[in-house]
């Protein structure tokens, strides 16, 4: 009974963070932000480079003084800072499918998401999990991405918002480890929690030969299961959420919770016989 939006992007570049909490202020009071702790082990500039990691977030807020200011800070060539400001410079041949009325809802940012955000996937790409849980060993982490964690975790206190930073689970390298290891320490530094998901791989019954659709990275329908079922009971054992089912204002929830379980389904139906058969999918690059 917990609602919630997932407010992300493709490979989202963590300076957008907090000009999408302040998005997000204007016309709600969340009671707790998420953070994903991946994209801030990686250095800006690799994800910088390619336009639609930031597209994905500016094309994607309204027009307003807070747009502009997240396109200033994701931007740094300024002389193409204008096809951000205005879109329609960079998607103006596409102007005769404004007529379409999915379109058209994109347009004035009003398109409901069937799944709230969600995608079910029936992809099955084998992973081997690496497990670092018992490294203790820091690693800097970019310092770029320091200085806007840090930015972040104080705004955060400034506007009183509590929040939560968890680590998805991923077949990842000693050295990334070592690099959340540090993460963990600022966030924690600053009053904050910390979650690796990682360190409940058997405690939720995580198997990366079957639970992931690219060998380790990103869960399909039969992982996220698992990690969603884990992370909501974590939340309703630590904060006290109100459960929004059946509830006035909130049946596109429960809609959206009915059209999940039936894709759901055809996807566990799908992997299981993936499983079985030993069909498994190629891995597609993010």
């Amino acid at each position: 009974g917990i609602a919630c939006y997932p407010l992300s992007s493709n490979v989202q570049r963590p300076i957008a963070s907090k000009y999408l909490v302040e998005e997000t202020l204007k016309t709600q009071t969340p009671e707790l932000f998420i953070f994903e702790a991946r994209m801030y082990v990686f250095p800006d500039e690799e994800m910088a480079e390619n336009m639609a990691y930031t597209r994905g977030i500016t094309d994607n807020l309204k027009y307003s003084w807070n747009r502009i200011r997240t396109i200033n800070a994701m931007v740094s060539e300024q002389t193409e800072r204008y096809t951000y400001y205005f879109d329609i410079f960079k998607y103006h041949s596409n102007w005769k499918t404004i007529v379409l009325p999915d379109q058209y809802t994109s347009f004035a940012y009003e398109r409901l998401h069937p799944l709230k955000g969600f995608e079910v996937n029936d992809r099955l790409v084998p992973g081997t999990r690496t497990d670092y849980s018992a490294v203790e060993t820091k690693q800097p982490i970019p310092n770029e991405q320091e200085a806007v964690l840090r930015d972040l975790l104080t705004y955060l206190q400034e506007k009183g918002q509590n929040a939560l930073f968890i680590l998805s689970p991923l077949a990842m390298g000693e050295k990334e480890k070592m690099q959340y290891n540090y993460l963990e320490d600022i966030v924690v530094s600053y009053g904050y929690t910390f979650l690796d998901l990682n360190d409940y791989c058997e405690e939720m019954g995580l198997d990366f030969s079957t639970d992931f659709y690219d060998g380790g990275s990103h869960t399909n329908a039969l992982g996220s299961k698992k990690c969603s079922s884990f992370l909501g009971q974590y939340l309703a054992e630590n904060y006290d959420f109100e459960d929004k089912r059946g509830t006035e204002g909130y049946q596109t929830w429960d809609e959206a919770y009915e059209l999940w379980q039936e894709q759901q389904q055809m996807a566990l139906e799908m992997i299981a016989y993936k499983v079985k058969n030993e069909v498994y999918d190629e891995t597609v690059e993010e």
